[in-house]
């Protein structure tokens, strides 16, 4: 099992050992990886060495280390999608060959913070609605989800058998989401949010803020949804100028 020099750095050829590895099931998600003494043994490499590459491994999101416990390989997220790519949450879900599902926790009306007026450019009577749910995939919660849509879009307040926010939209106000403004940001363990999607205390959450507007530009739906991140990932494309 020991490392076959090449004119690479050692600890770049360790990263790829240990990716293969993964891959070929030596070491399986969630499996805890030998000891550093005894990974940089088997590997013939330092310690020194050997650190190095689980630093990187670990920025990739390919294994997590728990302190004191020791490291794990991490799992492959189930679900992925291009941030520049408007997509709801039960499409996600859906192409990833899984069933949608919503547990609703909270739905209530509320007059509108400062941040709300400048958001949806409305006045301070305007009322807001605001929706609390937990979106499943084949029954395992992945992403708690607040979102806020202005009282007279949706005055006959929201239909429960209606999976995804943007098709209850579309139904009930024939108001159709054109495109959104993001912002995503990490965060680590939130003591509300995380044992209601059930995370392990290591497990970061990934928030994705957005402001929804329809055809006409005019603001209609904002969005703060908490991604499982052991179970998402998002990316971008950038083009040259």
């Amino acid at each position: 099992m020991s490392i076959k020099s090449d004119n690479r750095h050692l600890y770049l050829q360790v990263i790829d050992r240990l990716k293969q590895d993964i891959q070929d099931g030596v070491y399986k998600e969630r499996e805890k990886l030998p000891s550093e003494f005894d990974l940089a043994k088997q590997l013939g490499v330092s310690r020194a060495t050997l650190r190095e590459a689980l630093r990187i491994l670990e920025e990739e999101n390919v294994i997590i280390r728990r302190h004191g416990v020791g490291t794990f390989v991490n799992s492959k997220p189930l679900f992925t999608s291009g941030i520049e790519q408007l997509n709801s949450v039960t499409n996600m879900i859906e192409q990833a060959g899984m069933k949608p599902g919503t547990v609703f926790l909270d739905s209530t009306v509320t007059g509108p913070t400062e941040e709300d007026v400048r958001r949806f450019r409305c006045s301070q009577d305007e009322e807001m609605i605001v929706i609390e749910r937990v979106r499943t995939a084949n029954g395992e919660p992945v992403v708690y989800c607040v979102d806020k849509i202005p009282f007279k879009i949706l005055p006959d307040l929201i239909s429960y058998e209606k999976e995804s926010i943007f098709r209850m939209l579309e139904e009930g106000s024939s108001r159709k989401i054109a495109y959104a403004v993001a912002q995503i940001e990490p965060i680590g363990y939130h003591d509300k949010i995380s044992p209601i999607l059930e995370c392990e205390p290591e497990t970061a959450l990934l928030v994705l803020k957005q402001m929804h507007f329809d055809e006409m530009d005019v603001p209609i739906l904002y969005s703060v949804n908490y991604f499982k991140a052991d179970k998402f990932s998002f990316h971008v494309l950038r083009k040259r100028i």
